[in-house]
């Protein structure tokens, strides 16, 4: 693991995890260590069925391992009962899916206030903190508006607000980009960039584009569930040196 004396977010350890038994048995991940600092950008890439959405997937807490550790702003999650997973998830986790998973039937704002609606938070407050993060994406306003009127970048984008309202500790991206063409890819992608170097976010984001993977602190690669490459990502490099240098690994 790339060394960082900043405070560890995530700490993955020793990490496997398998899915049916017998000649169906399938290791998805077999013997992860990863380590993530506090705001820290890291992507995870990989040919597909290497293990990348499965290890998110772990470290957010909506799938149990088979062995090892994962441990969150110092929660060890497998010492955690499903009310405390629940609630950790909810107060110090953001997620952000390929396929948005907005609610078509409410507007940006009710869309972003939803989990602090859900949470307690009184309607008036969490539609406050809703406008502020909508703002935060550049979507401000868009805040009335339905589902269907937003395009796809747009609704991307709403999702990273609704990800960052509660204030995450970790926020966690799973193919972010998947749904979208390469100019609305590469906004949100640039957003992702600046929360981290302007709020400090940590985040942890899987995908399959380079061009996206570079604009990360650093890069792990997963291939046959395992950890085959993981090193700092220069910022002064040119996008174009450092597109050419991911490709070239294995």
């Amino acid at each position: 693991m790339v060394n960082d004396d900043r405070p560890a977010v995530v700490e993955v350890t020793a990490l496997t995890k398998t899915f049916g038994t017998g000649p169906a048995k399938v290791e998805a991940l077999s013997g992860v260590d990863l380590r993530v600092a506090r705001g820290e950008f890291v992507a995870v890439m990989g040919p597909s069925g290497s293990g990348k959405s499965t290890l998110l997937h772990l470290i957010g807490g909506l799938d149990v391992p088979t062995g090892g550790r994962v441990r969150v702003g110092g929660e060890d999650l497998g010492r955690l009962d499903d009310d405390r997973l629940t609630l950790l998830r909810r107060r110090r986790m953001g997620f952000i899916f390929q396929a948005f998973n907005l609610l078509d039937v409410l507007t940006a704002e009710e869309n972003v206030a939803l989990p602090l609606v859900i949470g307690g938070v009184p309607e008036a407050e969490a539609n406050r903190r809703a406008r502020a993060a909508l703002e935060l994406v550049g979507l401000e306003h868009r805040a009335g508006g339905l589902l269907g009127q937003l395009s796809g970048g747009e609704r991307q984008r709403a999702a990273v607000a609704r990800a960052l309202v509660t204030e995450p500790l970790l926020l966690l991206a799973d193919e972010p980009t998947g749904n979208l063409d390469s100019a609305a890819g590469h906004q949100v992608v640039t957003l992702l960039r600046n929360l981290a170097d302007q709020r400090g976010q940590t985040i942890l984001m899987v995908t399959h584009d380079a061009g996206h993977a570079a604009l990360a602190d650093r890069l792990v690669r997963l291939r046959d569930g395992r950890v085959v490459e993981e090193h700092a990502l220069p910022r002064d490099r040119p996008l174009s040196q450092l597109l050419r240098s991911l490709d070239s690994l294995p």
